[in-house]
């Protein structure tokens, strides 16, 4: 990466944790997928009954398989075999874990987490329940202000989203979100989280790298 434009993310990521500090939730800067693991497994204790949120940033930095392999109690989403009445069952459980993994549709130089849930469940566990909420992100996702995040759901995530999902809604054809009443439509629940009355509860690990949608 060109020095210039590296510092220039470096000032967005510093202003960006500085405010997340002011909002009672704690920030970090880390280079790779290696750090983030890192990072991870700093916040973890052994035994925590840990799950996640989906998220293709978790894939993507190999934190599902850090957890498959590690000595936690996962409350694995992505089991082989799982019902419909399976994962019921496992994203209420998530709300008496001792952590909880996701990721952010979009992070304000403000310190805010902007999402958009299809069911809520992710967005629910990251507001109230689990005791630890780490949030990982990669640079791409850090936005101005909560008008460019919308606007990044509505460009990037929704659309990428519902390919990803083989979802039958107007964005999968346009490629921008049109606000529809598609019965497959997963932008249902719009969440900002501006702070958290309990300190550090959430912690935010954002990548210098591109990652998810």
């Amino acid at each position: 990466m060109d020095k210039n434009v590296a510092y220039v993310i470096e000032k967005k990521v510093q202003r960006t944790i500085q405010n997340l500090e002011k909002n009672n939730m704690k920030g970090y800067f880390v280079q790779n997928e290696e750090e983030a693991i890192k990072k991870i497994e700093e916040l973890l204790n052994e035994g925590n009954t840990v799950s996640v949120g989906g998220s293709m940033t978790l894939f993507e930095i190999g934190a599902i398989d850090f957890l498959r392999n590690g000595n936690y109690n996962f409350l694995d989403r992505y089991a082989e075999g799982l019902t419909k009445e399976d994962i019921k069952e496992l994203y209420r459980k998530c709300f008496s874990a001792d952590a909880y993994l996701t990721s952010s549709n979009a992070i304000t130089e403000n310190g805010e987490l902007y999402n958009v849930d299809g069911r809520g469940n992710r967005v629910a566990a990251m507001i109230y329940g689990p005791d630890k909420v780490i949030v990982v992100a990669g640079v791409n996702k850090i936005v101005k202000d909560l008008d460019e995040a919308i606007e990044r759901n509505k460009r990037i995530a929704a659309p990428a989203n519902v390919q990803r999902l083989n979802r039958n809604t107007p964005c999968a054809k346009t490629g921008y979100c049109m606000d529809c009443n598609s019965p497959d439509r997963i932008c249902n629940e719009y969440v900002l989280i501006k702070g958290q009355m309990e300190k550090d509860r959430i912690h935010v690990i954002i990548v210098n790298k591109e990652l998810g949608y």
